[in-house]
Formats: structure tokens, sequence, C-alpha cells
């Protein structure tokens, strides 16, 4: 299977001897869709990259549904990650799905983190009783049917409304465009993974400092949602953003890279 840093594409810039920052993409996207915020990091900090298997340019031999058929898989890959490179004191910054990831990461290998930013986090995204994700279950459901009938068509259509910023159609393409790229059964795989999955049990056991940051406009993680992982991870912090949308390192990566700064300079 080769190493994880060949098999998740690891990709390290900044200083060696800097806290090291990892960042952690969601569904449907890779590394690169932390372009614009990364490297605002590299002058004192130890930046880490790397491509979720099964994503981007990682090792697509290495998939295995069953390791990678619940969250917990994707957090081993990221404790792995961590360990091979000798990290300690790790920020991790994980978007959307990856937030959840990361929240596993911490509870598998408490001794690497010592905080986490997570960027439109959503520990459930189907309504249950009077919690509200932001989806119903025959929300969900069809949105599955949709990605299993048609990939191509269900990325082209559900990009957008996961990007919002509909006067900015280049980053709807640039989503859409990711999508496209995953392997169709992958992304089946990995969209059941993200939308079923429910870790609101874990969030009471984060105890490193936490930032949450919040889009307005979120169709994916409303701010309900980070309201309520705010309320439940002991002494986060909670950053509302005039960002708009799910991915604000597109669509507003100075924005998002003065939040973790100043977060991250207290």
């Amino acid at each position: 299977m080769g190493s994880v840093v060949t098999r998740n594409r690891v990709c390290t810039s900044g200083v060696p001897s800097g806290r090291p920052l990892v960042f952690v993409h969601g569904f449907g996207c890779d590394q690169t869709m932390w372009r614009f915020v990364a490297p605002a990091f590299e002058r004192d900090h130890r930046v880490v990259l790397f491509d979720h298997v099964g994503s981007g340019r990682s090792d697509l031999s290495a998939y295995d549904p069953e390791k990678y058929g619940s969250l917990e898989g994707y957090a081993d890959d990221i404790v792995e990650i961590c360990r091979e490179l000798g990290l300690r004191d790790v920020v991790l910054v994980g978007h959307s799905v990856a937030a959840m990831m990361g929240v596993l990461a911490f509870r598998r290998a408490p001794d690497l983190f010592g905080a986490l930013v997570l960027v439109g986090p959503s520990p459930r995204y189907v309504d249950d009783g009077d919690y509200v994700g932001g989806f119903s279950r025959t929300d969900i459901a069809g949105l599955l049917d949709a990605l299993d009938s048609n990939h191509l068509g269900w990325s082209a259509e559900m990009a957008p409304v996961i990007m919002g910023n509909a006067d900015r159609p280049d980053l709807a393409a640039e989503l859409t465009n990711s999508f496209c790229r995953t392997a169709p059964d992958i992304a089946r795989q990995f969209a059941r993974v993200t939308f079923l999955s429910d870790n609101r049990a874990d969030l009471a056991d984060v105890s490193v400092p936490t930032l949450i940051l919040q889009c307005t406009d979120d169709a994916i993680a409303p701010d309900a949602v980070g309201e309520y992982v705010h309320r439940q991870i002991p002494g986060s912090e909670l950053v509302r953003l005039a960002a708009t949308g799910h991915v604000p390192q597109l669509s507003a990566p100075e924005e998002t890279s003065a939040a973790i700064r100043a977060f991250l300079d207290r």
C-alpha cells in the first residue's frame, strides 16, 4: 500500500520548526481547496496538506470500502500522517465533514493535537427531534438517490448550492469540476458516510482550544448547527464570518485566514 505520505499525497511547506497546521478537506474536494489560505501561514508555521484516499491525486488503489465506510477510517489516516511526520501540538483545520474527522482524530490521539479549527462543521446533517441539522431524512435520501443515478448531473446541480455566491459562477464551476473528478463509486460511498454520520456525542470530549467558523447563508451547515457545535464543545469560540456559502476558503480566503490567525495569536 505504500507509506501514508505517498498514499495521501502529503505536501509540507513553511517553517519546519513552526507549530504545525494540518489542513483537511471535505467531501468532493482535495488539498487545492486550501491554496488561498494555507500560504498565509507558511512564514511561521509548518503547513501540511494532503488528499483523502479516493480524492484528488491520492493513491486510488489504496481505497478500501470497508475502512472508509465510516469517518473513523479517515480519522485514522490523519493520526497516521501526524505520527509519520513527527508532529506535535498540531492545529487541525477541518472543513465541513473533515471537521468531524478532526474531532475523531483528537479522540484517538489527544497527545498530538493542540487546537482545532472547524470550518462549517456539522455533527449530523439530518434533523432529529429538537436538533436542527438542516435536512430531513427525505432530503438526504433524495440527495443520495440523485447521486447514485447521475453523478455528473448531481455535481452540476449541488455545487452551486454548496458554494453559494451565485454572483461568482466561477467558484461553483470549480467545485463542480472537483466533484466530477472523484470516481463515482467513491463519491457515492463518501456521500453516504458524510450525510448519514452522527457525531454529536463526540463533541463533548474535545478538550483543546477550538474555533468554529460559521458562514452566512450556509445551506449545508446552517447557523443553528454552528451554535449547537459551539454549545457542545466546552470553551469553544464561535466566529460568524461575513462570507456566504459553505466554502469560505475559496469565496473569502482573506477573512478565513484572518479569523484563524486571530485565534492562533491569542
